[in-house]
């Protein structure tokens, strides 16, 4: 069973768990439903269209780059008639002076990650990437992503290949040193490894996407900081995404 290798990177990016309409939160790292649906985007399925064909998908994120957590505020409402604002829960119509709602909207700027995809169907989802039925965004539609979305399919091992040969933004590597920390996601299976790391529940397994009824489902996933060789590193900016296109073409 072969995987592949996605690179996640762009101005902004979002990847809310448990937004609500006047606040929508993001994670320091992509959600599994947030990637589900860009797969299921790519594939053509429609939002009423069953998951399951998803279930079997392992995800494994490294994170590159944290980026800037940052909130924003949007406004809904103000400036129009009362009899054109948003209406209450009752269906009734807000008092002259409160017909303006607040949302905060958060978001990750200038974040890099780099995602292992393994599992049945990983292949055809690489096919899809390159070639979407719907665009893919990173969390929200706005939220475009960088060239190099797709790094490499048909991966006989993509966790391995983290580890061992995707090339690593600029940071600081210790005088002397050979490895680098770095964090990964992975989801945890039961009875899973020991050692130090940080587990976390999540409810961000989708079971619909159906904009009536959606649904989700929990997971664990550990959070562990791991050791890589420090000549993934890259010198500067143009060095990395040089070394990027290097390991794109190597293996096309």
């Amino acid at each position: 069973m072969t995987g592949l290798l996605l690179r996640l990177a762009g101005p902004m990016q979002s990847w809310g768990e448990h937004s609500a309409f006047g606040d929508r939160d993001t994670l320091s790292f992509p959600t599994r439903s947030g990637l589900v649906g860009m797969f299921a985007a790519a594939q053509g399925v429609g939002r009423e269209d069953p998951l399951e064909r998803y279930d079997g998908l392992r995800l494994t994120v490294r994170i590159d780059a944290r980026g800037l957590h940052m909130t924003d505020f949007h406004t809904v409402g103000g400036g129009l008639p009362r009899e054109r604002t948003v209406p209450t829960a009752e269906g009734k119509r807000r008092p002259e002076g409160a017909t303006t709602i607040v949302t905060r909207r958060s978001y990750l700027a200038d974040a890099v990650f780099t995602v292992a995809v393994t599992g049945p169907g990983a292949g055809e989802i690489g096919r899809a990437l390159l070639s979407p039925h719907w665009q893919p965004y990173l969390g929200r539609r706005s939220f475009v992503p960088d060239p190099l979305l797709v790094l490499r399919t048909g991966v006989p091992d993509p966790e391995h290949e983290l580890r061992t040969s995707v090339p690593l933004p600029h940071r600081r590597v210790p005088d002397g040193g050979t490895t680098v920390a770095v964090e990964m996601v992975s989801e945890q299976t039961p009875g899973g490894g020991g050692g130090t790391d940080t587990r976390t529940v999540l409810n961000d397994v989708p079971r619909s996407f159906a904009s009536a009824h959606r649904r989700y489902a929990s997971r664990e996933v550990r959070v562990e900081e791991a050791d890589l060789p420090a000549h993934l590193v890259a010198t500067d900016r143009h060095d990395y995404r040089k070394r990027l296109f290097s390991y794109v073409e190597e293996h096309r």
